[in-house]
């Protein structure tokens, strides 16, 4: 049960993106609701214009709408700026994106009313789950991929099966929603990918890290100081695990105030919350700290095939010479290394003109989202080839690994190395491209 918009923090996000069922108590849909007439009646007496409410957008921010203009302008926001394609979110990453502006929403600064957000509500319970770009994000905020997630909710655009959003409504027996009064805005207004991403991205490569820090390279007897390699491990891992939790305070800020305009002391404010570069430089530090991590691995796993620091066979092999052993897993393990080095280089650099100059810079946060999920993915392939090498080691000293059949004959090691970064990361099926 939510309580308060607080109740909505990023655990909770978490296990909503894994199918729970949100349930907001009535004492809050009330508060919305009372709070929406509030922000109803500042946005008649307005003496000014509203931006996205009686204004246009972006470069068009000067021109004021008519009644008429603005009864249809907050659909319209929601269908003209859906030029994206794929691959799209995965089930998983929609659903926390939902979660995440259905926090925003319930902020006061908001003022959404209670029928969005429980009509937001409804769509996580029935699994309504929309085809969101992945990639191609270069707007001042999320606009775009915000407009494909929520377009959808007014019977526009496509689900992620392929079916059409009215047809997924009909099913459902619902009706299109017809946002009011700076709802459309709403729907497509903050940061809430960069946010998911920033969540979800960073427990995933909590875990990694985790499984990274768990192996245990054996030193070779009488070896007076191992290789820099076996030695700097702890601390690598401390600067990422340092780093991780610095991605997790940006997201508390991130999760604070999320439209522009916001409605703050009895007025409508421009804010800067749609940029999430915190939320993005800090996504690209954890890659580059996870691309060290590989670094470090791919070369213990080295040190490991080679009998002079390992005191073992010769590449792990049982009989070397006739058996290859798992050289070919360390060249498995580079392979992974040289494209984890190339997502170390910042997402969120490279702002170009657009909107004739006035959205003349981009976060690119969701990109470092998408270049950390590949990062996370790379080094749990490299943390899952460094294992099998450790459990060989393990073996040919004598003791039982419990991890993959000993290797005592040269087999094709790749299904099993598919299977333990499977076993290692239940949410990685979902995120497949597509």
């Amino acid at each position: 049960m939510i309580s308060a918009p607080e109740d909505l923090d990023a655990a909770a996000i978490v296990a909503v993106a894994e199918g729970k069922r949100v349930e907001l108590a009535p004492e809050l849909l009330a508060s919305v609701a009372a709070n929406r007439a509030v922000v109803l009646d500042a946005l008649t007496a307005a003496a000014r214009p509203v931006y996205g409410v009686n204004t246009g957008m972006g470069r068009m921010v000067d021109v004021v709408l008519s009644a008429e203009e603005q009864a249809g302008h907050q659909r319209r926001l929601l269908i003209g700026r859906a030029v994206g394609g794929p691959p799209w979110l995965p089930e998983r990453d929609v659903r926390a994106l939902f979660a995440v502006r259905l926090r925003g929403m319930l902020l006061p600064s908001t003022g959404a009313s209670a029928e969005a957000v429980g009509f937001l509500v409804d769509r996580l319970g029935d699994g309504f789950v929309p085809a969101v770009p992945r990639e191609g994000v270069g707007c001042a905020g999320e606009i775009l991929p915000l407009s494909h997630a929520f377009q959808t909710f007014a019977g526009i655009g496509w689900m992620l099966d392929g079916q059409a959003a009215a047809d997924a409504l009909a099913d459902r027996g619902v009706a299109p929603y017809l946002p009011g009064p700076k709802e459309g805005l709403t729907f497509i207004q903050g940061a809430p990918i960069a946010t998911m991403h920033a969540i979800l991205r960073g427990a995933e490569a909590n875990q990694v890290v985790d499984r990274f820090a768990a192996a245990e390279f054996p030193v070779r007897p009488g070896t007076v100081q191992p290789p820099v390699s076996v030695r700097v491990g702890a601390r690598a891992t401390a600067h990422a695990r340092r780093v991780l939790a610095e991605l997790a305070e940006e997201v508390e800020r991130a999760l604070v105030v999320t439209d522009s305009p916001a409605y703050l002391d009895g007025e409508f404010v421009s804010t800067d919350v749609f940029h999430g570069s915190d939320l993005g430089l800090r996504m690209d530090a954890v890659s580059a700290a996870l691309a060290h991590l590989g670094e470090i691995g791919v070369q213990r796993l080295h040190r490991l095939l080679d009998e002079r620091f390992s005191g073992l066979n010769p590449q792990l092999a049982v009989t070397p010479g006739p058996q290859t052993g798992l050289t070919p897993l360390h060249k498995r393990a580079v392979g992974e290394l040289h494209a984890l080095r190339r997502l170390a280089t910042p997402a969120t650099l490279g702002s170009i003109d657009t909107s004739n100059g006035q959205e003349d810079v981009q976060a690119f946060a969701c990109a470092a989202g998408e270049q950390l999920r590949e990062a996370v993915e790379r080094l749990l392939v490299i943390t899952a080839c460094e294992h099998i090498g450790l459990a060989q080691a393990v073996f040919l000293r004598g003791e039982p690994n419990g991890l993959i059949e000993p290797l005592t004959e040269d087999r094709p090691l790749g299904p099993e190395l598919e299977a333990l970064v499977r076993k290692w990361s239940p949410w990685r099926d979902s995120a497949a491209r597509s």
